[in-house]
């Protein structure tokens, strides 16, 4: 589904990402962790065209997309959410995603035609509202949600256009213990029809929905394995874990 060979991005004499070989696919909800600064961001740049790496290369359904634009690669299936929660707040939860499907659409050039004209963007908005469950706030200005459902909103951005793989940085900072739960259960929603690369800094939730889990510090990739695997890898625990244990949660750094 989607592959990297030899990815490396360097800005200056600092090495964000070493050589990585990476493979998401089709189905797999894999996760990627690393202490700060171990290039996770940088990565998910990468592959959403955000970034052109120094060198190596990136594969979508077998075609390389390396050195794609962002837009190019959305319009190919790569969608991502971010780590700083990223709507129109001066609009309706319902526009939010109308707009986002729309722009992966054929009319994403006339965005401000009478909405009544885009009868199909609708009705995928209102269909995504739904999964998300935001279905009750189709109307609600999108600044008065709450922080949890900001990010569901966010997820229901990203899912606009039917993506193939779906990046997903951090979808729980700042949310509330109360609503964790419900951004769980639509991360492993998503993930029963989308390829979903999970950022993660809560332990329990990555060990709980991972199919698999990538580890990177300092920007290369020190395991690569199912999350018992990872869990009990000495390096993993030397660069990251330090002795982590179930119901821990999160992991500084």
């Amino acid at each position: 589904m989607l592959r990297t060979a030899g990815l490396t991005k360097r800005f200056g004499g600092l090495t964000a990402v070493d050589d990585v070989d990476f493979e998401l696919s089709d189905g797999e909800l894999c996760s990627l962790i690393g202490p700060n600064g171990a290039g996770k961001t940088t990565f998910f740049n990468l592959l959403t065209g955000a970034l052109e790496p120094t060198e190596g290369s990136i594969h979508l359904q077998g075609t390389e997309i390396t050195g794609t634009p962002p837009h190019a690669v959305a319009q190919l299936g790569v969608h991502r959410s971010y780590q700083i929660t990223n709507v129109f707040p001066t609009s309706t939860v319902l526009e939010n995603v109308r707009i986002a499907a729309q722009a992966h659409g054929e009319d994403s050039f006339r965005a401000w035609r009478n909405v009544n004209s885009f009868e199909p963007y609708l009705e995928e908005a209102h269909a995504i509202l739904e999964r998300v469950g935001l279905a009750d706030d189709a109307e609600t200005m999108a600044s008065t949600l709450s922080h949890g459902e900001k990010r569901q909103l966010e997820v229901g951005v990203a899912l606009a256009g039917d993506p193939d793989v779906l990046l997903l940085d951090e979808p729980n900072a700042g949310v509330s213990s109360e609503s964790v739960d419900r951004v769980i259960d639509l991360i492993e929603d998503v993930a029963t029809d989308h390829a979903v690369l999970l950022v993660e800094h809560n332990m329990d939730i990555v060990m709980n929905v991972s199919d698999r889990i990538v580890v990177l510090n300092r920007g290369a990739v020190i395991a690569d394995g199912t999350p018992e695997e990872v869990r009990d890898d000495p390096a993993v625990q030397e660069a990251y874990l330090g002795g982590y244990e179930p119901g821990t949660l999160e992991v500084s750094g």
